[in-house]
């Protein structure tokens, strides 16, 4: 039975899986970097020595708890994106890991960006990865990005991805984690401030601002932090906060179609699990295919396919 092993070490996550081929079924570990009560994230250094630390856990977790036979394939993320300069020192944990898989055993060896391996992720969960063979709008929306791009079929890298928008400031993830600690809570904060927004009382228009299709968000965390020194409850600070992420990204996509035309719209990234946000989208793009929560935050699920796509020429 044909199995294709794939690992990230993103800034957050410590992830691992398998996907197995004939069953369609992927297999996978993961487990949060720590990170320290009120803090906003960690220092690339104690990244790399979390990951080390936790990567031959979430192997041994993934294997020992599942009846999967030796993959042949091994594939890692190894960059943020496909981009020239794109690099996080983090990515080397799971990439020498790797490498180290692929010399031992034997295993064919596969790279990819981590933003690849986060919209494979989607289109599995989505039921859609036939549109790897075609053209269709992405967004990758999480702590490290708010990007919406245009991709397309790519013998070498599965899928060749254009810019078509992004922030110029704060990423979406960003906002909800300072917005979220702001409140009190501990980060990742994505859970617990939707949580807060759902109890609501309160609705504030959301006004988002665009220049060429990209993004301002640091304006958010600005208001956000008025609305809490005039006193206003969290959870109408929570629900502005999620409104405006939710705004913002339809009026990117409004400015991709209207460019690009009405192609295929795919949702991924650990901001889209968010429920408001995602309602927001589909009760103007009922057709928008989104990454399952599972598959949403950092993963290596997409990573595991990606070897798939490569090494049977599925594509």
């Amino acid at each position: 039975m044909p199995e294709y092993l794939g690992v990230d070490t993103s800034n957050y996550t410590t992830s691992a899986a398998v996907y197995v081929s004939e069953e369609n079924r992927i297999y996978q570990t993961k487990k949060l970097l720590p990170v320290k009560e009120g803090e906003l994230g960690l220092r690339q250094s104690d990244a790399v020595f979390h990951h080390t630390k936790q990567l031959p856990e979430m192997i041994e977790q993934l294997f020992g708890e599942n009846s999967i036979a030796m993959p042949k394939t091994v594939t890692a993320s190894a960059r943020p994106r496909n981009i020239e300069g794109s690099y996080m020192p983090c990515f080397l944990c799971g990439e020498g890991f790797a490498r180290s898989y692929a010399a031992v055993t034997g295993a064919k060896l596969y790279t990819t960006s981590h933003q690849i391996g986060h919209i494979l992720a989607a289109l599995y969960s989505a039921d859609r990865l036939d549109l790897v063979n075609e053209r269709f709008i992405a967004f990758h929306v999480s702590g490290g990005t708010t990007d919406c791009l245009l991709c397309e079929s790519d013998d070498e890298c599965v899928l060749r991805i254009s810019e078509i928008g992004t922030s110029l400031d704060l990423k979406a993830g960003q906002a909800v984690d300072r917005t979220g600690v702001m409140l009190g809570l501990r980060f990742p904060c994505g859970a617990e401030l939707e949580k807060l927004a759902m109890n609501a009382n309160k609705h504030f228009k959301a006004k988002p601002v665009l220049k060429d299709g990209n993004c301002c968000l640091s304006g958010l965390e600005n208001k956000c932090g008025n609305m809490l020194d005039s006193g206003e409850s969290p959870e109408n600070i929570a629900k502005y906060c999620l409104d405006f992420i939710a705004e913002t990204i339809l009026a990117m996509t409004d400015h991709a179609i209207d460019k690009y035309g009405e192609l295929p719209l795919v949702f991924a990234g650990g901001v889209m699990s968010d429920v408001i946000i995602r309602d927001r989208i589909i009760s103007r793009y009922p057709s928008a295919s989104f990454a399952q929560p599972q598959f949403s935050c950092d993963n290596a699920a997409g990573v595991a396919i990606y070897g798939y796509l490569k090494s049977t020429g599925e594509k």
